[in-house]
């Protein structure tokens, strides 16, 4: 199963220059629990904009740059159509990101896990739209502005029909 995950704004926001636009702990900690133990797949920017390999995770990175060196344990590829053959087939996939990665894979995808951040922000990158004839919402729930976090969000869950 192919899944895209990611935070995203009422605009479809995902960040700006290369930086996500929010800190929210609880969709960290979702995103973690998700993809822990699982294939993720992005590409280079996105890659390059942790730190450091997330842990207990195989990372599949796509990138044009012929000669990238990766960390030990990565997996570099050349598209999509690469990145989703290295992956094992009976198993759940995440794409991570980036917006590019996002619109090559969503067509291709089976579900996607979206934190919905309930404001508008100034990005250059954008998840794709979510046709509604394609996708059926089984899952919603609402997580409002706290101490921790500065605006409501809502996790939704979406299957291809």
């Amino acid at each position: 199963m192919l899944t895209l995950i990611a935070a995203t704004s009422t605009n479809n926001a995902l960040g700006k220059d290369n930086q996500l636009v929010w800190h929210l702990p609880d969709d960290f900690k979702r995103f973690k629990a998700l993809t822990s133990e699982h294939y993720i797949i992005m590409g280079r920017k996105t890659f390059e904009s942790f730190p450091k390999p997330l842990p207990n995770r195989t990372h599949v990175i796509i990138t044009r740059q012929k000669d990238y060196i990766a960390p030990e344990g990565c997996i570099v590829v050349s598209s999509i159509e690469e990145a989703i053959k290295v992956c094992p087939k009976n198993e759940e996939v995440f794409i991570i990101g980036g917006g590019e990665i996002y619109k090559q894979a969503i067509d291709r995808a089976d579900k996607v896990e979206l934190t919905r951040v309930h404001t508008t922000v100034e990005a250059d990158t954008f998840f794709p739209e979510i046709n509604p004839t394609h996708w059926n919402l089984i899952f919603e729930e609402l997580h409002p502005k706290d101490e921790k976090h500065a605006f409501d969000f809502t996790f939704q869950t979406y299957l291809k029909k």
